[in-house]
């Protein structure tokens, strides 16, 4: 299926995502090091462990909201609020001195924001595809988002740390166009709503989720999925403050490599590995069944992060963050649509919202390693990344392919 045959949803979601991660994947890598820079590493892993309780607690509201209400008006009204947040981010930076609190309250907001609107689009998603198709839109999806990651982690490397007011700018009225887009063109084919059953919200926000909580194999997958995210996430937030002050400095002609340079290449191989071999490995993966393929594309993605933990040398990390990266694509595909496939079809919003714990948790993880890399050296890190894969593998393996067929 060509992109001028999808769905106009996904085509919608698909373009607007593609600018939208572009502009802010150039600034939103380096957010970890942005806090410890004008605060202290404790300050920052603090805070934004506190933004992913936040996170995980709204994004449960958004997924009431959107399986209650239309799910193109709740995009409009959050997207549009988090255009706004992104204005105020880039207000503070405009003095000599930032004004730091007035970025983190907004910083904040824009969390709040975005994690109203998240189950809305992913439930959006869910209804414009079938089981058939839904493996290779998330394919294009994954292709697309890295690729717009890869331009957007070249602009960061390159302009973050001198013209950090243009980059928040541009991401500014980026931001201000996606409102539109979805007013415009998108499509609200949501017509089974959960019906309100308790006049007390908060017991009927607890009903929406019993089922989603009582699904065995679902929990599995996504506490699994976020030991297995985790690793993936500490690249942005324990390995690059860690590159930021151990890599050593290596000289290409007049051009200079530090650590932030070295965590913007990481990002930009990543994403590029992505770009060029998604559709080529999905054509291969797709000879071989699934539970060999999400098991082998498993230990491949940890042997490589397993490896760029603790690694300080610039051939072992992108050797080894090309192992990562060719594990991800290989499992990838297939988590996401087996888990997509496990969600019923009118629970589509709290399900999302629940299954987003896997980024959330993931997050939290991840950002925890700041704080627990200012105590253990990076060996050490590396065992303890190791370990939380392992859980996760056991968990997702079993909850798809054990679990959910007894």
């Amino acid at each position: 299926m060509s992109l001028k045959n999808y769905p106009q949803n996904i085509k919608v979601r698909l373009i607007t995502s593609f600018f939208n991660r572009a502009v802010s994947s150039a600034v939103m890598p380096f957010m970890a090091l942005f806090f410890a820079q004008e605060m202290s590493k404790v300050w920052a892993g603090t805070f934004l462990i506190c933004t992913v309780f936040i996170s995980f607690f709204v994004n449960l509201i958004g997924g009431y909201i959107s399986d209650r209400f239309p799910r193109k008006r709740v995009l409009v009204l959050t997207s549009f609020l988090s255009a706004m947040m992104f204005f105020m981010m880039t207000i503070s930076l405009f003095p000599k001195e930032n004004i730091i609190w007035l970025f983190a309250v907004a910083y904040v907001a824009y969390i709040v924001t975005s994690s109203l609107g998240r189950p809305a689009m992913h439930a959006i998603i869910i209804d414009s595809t079938t089981p058939e198709n839904r493996k290779e839109v998330y394919a294009v999806d994954y292709w697309l988002v890295n690729l717009s990651m890869a331009i957007g982690a070249a602009l960061g490397g390159l302009l973050y740390i001198n013209h950090q007011i243009e980059l928040f700018a541009v991401l500014s009225f980026t931001s201000v166009c996606l409102p539109i887009a979805y007013k415009i063109w998108l499509v609200d084919e949501h017509t089974q709503r959960f019906e309100k059953r308790h006049n007390n919200v908060f017991l009927d926000l607890i009903q929406n989720y019993k089922v989603a909580f009582q699904d065995r194999p679902f929990v599995k997958v996504v506490i699994g999925s976020m030991f297995i995210f985790a690793a993936e996430f500490t690249l942005n937030s324990y390995i690059g403050v860690r590159l930021a002050e151990t890599f050593k400095t290596i000289h290409l002609g007049d051009f200079q490599v530090a650590g932030v340079r070295m965590l913007s290449v990481l990002n930009i191989e990543n994403m590029l590995l992505v770009v060029c071999f998604t559709f080529l490995i999905n054509r291969f993966t797709d000879r071989f069944s699934k539970k060999k393929v999400l098991l082998s594309g498993l230990i491949i993605y940890s042997i490589g992060y397993i490896t760029i933990t603790s690694a300080n040398t610039w051939y072992i990390l992108i050797l080894f963050n090309f192992v990562a990266t060719i594990g991800e694509l290989i499992y990838s595909p297939v988590r996401n649509a087996e888990q997509a496939n496990m969600i019923p079809a009118d629970k589509r919003g709290s399900y999302s919202a629940f299954s987003n714990f896997s980024f959330s948790g993931a997050e939290l993880i991840a950002r925890s390693t700041i704080i627990l890399g200012a105590f253990l050296i990076p060996t050490m890190m590396s065992v303890y990344i190791g370990i939380l894969l392992m859980i996760g593998i056991s968990l997702v393996y079993t909850g798809f392919f054990i679990n959910r067929k007894e």
